[in-house]
């Protein structure tokens, strides 16, 4: 079934695209995550979903949220995705994809990796989450008007 609104968040810590570790749980004593799965660095849906978080990153950062994006290749590869993109925010290295599993992203069509975006709020429950693998840009949509009913 996967985690849906109203459940914890499974804490984390993953590697970013510049080896850093990123917890979950440091980044919620700050505001509010956007926490986006995707399937690969690089392939043209995943780009432009890249491309529309940055695009609307001043938006997220306006209400306090930060934007987190996961998959599974690895931090150089991230790492060149990111700068590639010009990408504001830090995408972060599930390989193995360990995390994928813990939130119960669905996969597309049986077998590919998934693209599933959590709106969690500051104490760490999941208010929103949205599945789509073709909506790209709904994605963006669906987090700011969830963190829009969010207040602050």
């Amino acid at each position: 079934m996967g985690i849906k609104s109203g459940d914890l968040a499974p804490d984390f810590t993953l590697p970013t695209q510049d080896g850093t570790d990123l917890a979950l749980r440091d980044l919620l004593r700050k505001g509010p995550v956007v926490l986006y799965f995707y399937p690969m660095d690089s392939t043209p849906g995943c780009t432009a979903e890249a491309r529309s978080f940055r695009d609307a990153y001043e938006d997220f950062r306006k209400i306090g949220a930060e934007v987190i994006g996961v998959s599974s290749q690895s931090p150089q590869s991230h790492q060149g995705f990111a700068h590639e993109n010009c990408l504001p925010f830090a995408l972060v290295s599930d390989q193995g994809g360990k995390v994928r599993e813990l939130y119960g992203v669905p996969k597309a069509f049986g077998v590919l990796p998934g693209r599933t975006t959590y709106v969690i709020d500051r104490e760490g429950i999941v208010r929103h989450a949205f599945h789509s693998q073709l909506r790209i840009n709904r994605h963006v949509q669906e987090a700011l008007s969830a963190l829009a009913s969010l207040g602050r």
